[in-house]
């Protein structure tokens, strides 16, 4: 266990001199800006383009804009940031194979079971701290330009997204420890992405796919309740686990 801190406190500490700490923060608190900064200048967007609307026969009558309105913005913007996480975290194991950093670490007598937990930890952390610091600043936006109150389910909607960041990150760590390159982890993490929403497209399967937390802002307008998830979540819950469990075992038995 020490073996595991030690190796984590040393992950953050090359994410921070890096600089992609500082990234992170950065994007996090820029989409935590955005989203209520959309909301706001909507009616403005609008109203610039009624003329242009006008001429092709749609006139625009007065937009109103609302806490909803930015958390819908928030929702929309999310899927990117997780894309730009996911990418800057890819390389966690291939970049150590290709540099034969973790051939030193291990001689030295680090246990792999301790480095593979200590980079699975660092990843699903990382998700989190970003998440919920974009959370943080569009609920403090929000509040204070409009009233948080009248969205519903607030904190659930938001758990079922982060709960769909933690399975693909995991999923990016899984693949990161057998491809090569990252290249290859953006490509299988994309491949199962690709299949599970391709998978959606069958009703009778749809509720059962990690795919369907995508649909949590639903929850937002009553338009669905969190019983509709439950499905979702439990194999979310256990891809996540599976994802984990088969990274650490193949981990062990690479050829490094």
């Amino acid at each position: 266990m020490k073996t595991a801190i030690a190796f984590w406190k040393k992950e953050w500490m090359d994410l921070i001199r890096s600089g992609k700490a500082f990234l992170l923060v950065l994007i996090s608190a820029l989409f935590g800006v955005m989203n209520p900064a959309i909301a706001k200048l909507t009616p403005w967007l609008m109203e610039t383009m009624s003329e242009s609307l006008q001429e092709t026969g749609l006139y625009v009558t007065g937009v109103e804009v609302d806490a909803l309105t930015s958390w819908t913005q928030f929702y929309k913007n999310m899927p990117m940031a997780l894309f730009i996480i996911i990418l800057l975290l890819s390389g966690i194991f291939t970049q150590e194979y290709q540099r034969g950093t973790l051939v030193l670490v291990l001689t030295k007598g680090a246990q792999r079971r301790s480095v593979y937990l200590a980079k699975a930890m660092m990843c699903v952390l990382v998700w989190s701290l970003c998440f919920w610091l974009t959370f943080l600043i569009t609920w403090l936006y929000n509040g204070y330009f409009w009233d948080n109150g009248i969205v519903s389910e607030l904190l659930t909607a938001a758990a079922l997204f982060w709960l769909f960041g933690i399975w693909v990150s995991l999923t990016t760590v899984f693949f990161s420890t057998v491809a090569k390159e990252t290249s290859g982890v953006l490509a299988g993490t994309g491949i199962v992405l690709l299949i599970t929403y391709v998978a959606g497209i069958v009703p009778k399967i749809q509720k059962y796919l990690p795919t369907k937390l995508l649909e949590a802002q639903t929850l937002l307008t009553e338009s669905a309740v969190p019983k509709n998830f439950c499905e979702a979540v439990v194999i979310a819950i256990f891809l996540t686990a599976a994802a984990g469990l088969a990274g650490l075992l193949l981990f062990e038995r690479k050829r490094i």
